[in-house]
């Protein structure tokens, strides 16, 4: 065990007497050592239950003999810190996140560990953490929230909150109706009820054989969850018998897998940069490319909320991510047969699963032959940008539009606020990437409100910043080169031509290659205030959103 460092030898009498200290007995020092590395938050409503998910887990761990000590690591909450400058952190913190795990488990030589997690950016950075340690690791995700009902209206937090603000701006409903359901959006503590980031990561994590079976979908207050985590607990203890590594899991086909559930579910465009970061993190070669040709293969079976009124409940009662594996393994050649922490194979999963196929569509009658995610090209965007597809009404796969520039977010919100922004116009969102935010924000607030006022499907926008998976309409992020590096993106002007193509899978500015090289020539970017602190070191060291904008 590597903790036989601490605690075996004369000489090691100090670290047993700090051990003793914290109340080890003569039998439990003996045992293996295994950190729980909470993201626990009162602040955040995704972690809020976690205190008794931390002592299921305990429970396991010391039913099946080993020594569990609790850990804290960071968690942001996406929701409350969008639109203003806290989202310039959320990002950032995936990189403390797997930093903080590595100090702890690394300074105390924990044996294995149970990496407790849920929200946006706080379960990438616990898998980043887990691949460069490579010592026995499980990850549970905590669960979705259970969605809301006012007044015979089902609610989730995106429609029960961000698009209902514009709606009322627009004078379809009251600001006592806008009152009521913000109240009951969110009824119960997890992640939010949609294919938003939280959940498409945590149904990626169990596609990658990180968690255990069932794990993303089961709900944050469902007995279920409870059940997930103690026998987290118990199973780590048999990973750390068996040294069952994580980079004896997460491969480069388990990685693949992961996208094709990513395409086929419609993920969070967030997933591409945390995939990328994850198998950086792992050593594993892998670039948009492979997401690009993966795209021209599988189709998408499923759309939740915010691309239909489905939820992750309807997800778990339809099957869950067994029963989406059950309706893609087999079909494709591109699924392969890796195994999970537990050493259950995908073709086991897929032979025990059940799918409802009113939920979950068959792989050959698909809800559409288009991939849930793509990647466009073209001279907007020469290294990639990411749209989710299954948020836009095929309508509006080609559309060209007049470009309305903003170097913030908070500019472009009090354009559409004003009318400034109207039928035909591409919102430009610059200045908002990995170096220029810095932190890469996200654009809920503005994509929300432009649906919500009914300019969802007669406007798009472009950023070099990136979307909450609940974002949906004609929207195009992680546009890379970003505007502070001299992108093209920096290069537009108010009243240029912007033509996307999802069909296609381009994007591009409508001038001249002699017009386009003269206005490089004289660029010079917008310079953000002069940062200190955690998020100047960000600035300095962040990789650019095609490698994953991994802070190294």
């Amino acid at each position: 065990m590597r903790s036989n460092i601490l605690k075996e030898g004369i000489e090691h009498a100090p670290h047993r007497a700090l051990l003793y200290a914290g109340g080890l007995s003569d039998k439990n020092i003996k045992k293996p050592f295994i950190g729980i590395a909470s993201s626990f938050s009162d602040l955040v409503p995704g972690h809020a239950g976690m205190r008794d998910l931390e002592r299921q887990i305990e429970k396991g761990i010391h039913s099946n003999g080993g020594q569990a000590f609790i850990f804290g690591v960071p968690a942001v909450c996406d929701g409350i810190a969008m639109g203003h400058c806290g989202m310039r952190y959320s990002l950032p913190s995936r990189d403390l996140i797997a930093d903080c795990v590595e100090t702890v488990a690394n300074a105390h030589q924990l044996d294995g560990l149970v990496l407790l997690t849920n929200c946006d950016k706080i379960t990438p950075g616990m898998l980043i953490a887990a691949l460069r340690l490579n010592i026995p690791s499980i990850i549970v995700t905590a669960g979705p929230s259970l969605e809301g009902h006012c007044k015979g209206e089902t609610l989730t937090f995106i429609r029960g909150s961000s698009e209902a603000v514009g709606r009322y701006r627009i004078g379809q409903i009251s600001k006592e109706k806008l009152c009521e359901m913000e109240h009951y959006a969110c009824p119960t503590i997890g992640s939010c009820q949609g294919m938003y980031t939280a959940n498409t990561l945590a149904c990626l994590t169990e596609v990658m054989g990180m968690s255990l079976t069932g794990c993303a979908t089961a709900a944050a207050v469902s007995s279920k969850k409870r059940r997930i985590a103690f026998d987290s607990g118990f199973a780590i203890c048999d990973l750390i018998k068996n040294n069952v590594l994580p980079r004896d899991i997460v491969t480069l086909d388990s990685i693949k897998n992961a996208i094709v559930v990513d395409l086929a579910l419609g993920g969070s465009t967030n997933s591409i940069l945390h995939l990328l970061a994850i198998a950086q993190s792992a050593g594993i070669p892998l670039s948009l490319n492979d997401f690009e040709d993966l795209s021209k293969k599988i189709p998408q079976i499923i759309k939740l909320d915010p691309s239909s009124t489905l939820t992750m409940t309807d997800l778990d009662n339809a099957g869950g991510i067994p029963g989406v594996i059950k309706t893609i393994y087999g079909k494709t050649p591109e699924m392969k047969n890796t195994k999970n922490v537990m050493g259950i194979s995908v073709s086991e999963i897929a032979e025990n699963a059940w799918a409802d196929n009113s939920v979950i569509k068959p792989f050959d009658n698909p809800i559409t032959s288009n991939p849930g995610l793509a990647i466009l090209s073209g001279n907007l965007a020469p290294r990639g940008a990411v749209v989710k597809i299954s948020g836009v009404d095929p309508d509006v796969f080609e559309f060209t539009g007049t470009a309305k520039v903003y170097n913030h977010e908070e500019d472009a919100m009090k354009a559409i606020e004003n009318d400034d922004v109207v039928a035909g116009d591409v919102v430009v969102i610059r200045y908002e990437g990995p170096k220029g935010g810095p932190g890469m924000r996200e654009m809920l607030a503005p994509t929300s409100l432009l649906v919500g006022k009914g300019l969802g499907k007669k406007c798009a926008l472009i950023t070099d910043g990136r979307f909450s998976g609940g974002t949906r309409g004609l929207c195009i992020g992680h546009i890379c080169p970003e505007a502070a590096i001299g992108g093209t993106i920096g290069l537009i002007e108010n009243g240029d031509k912007i033509q996307i193509d999802i069909n296609k899978k381009t994007i591009n500015l409508l001038i001249s290659e002699e017009e386009l090289n003269k206005r490089k020539q004289n660029f010079k970017p917008y310079q953000n205030e002069v940062l200190k602190g955690y998020l100047s070191k960000y600035q300095r060291n962040v990789s650019q959103a095609d490698e994953g904008a991994i802070a190294q």
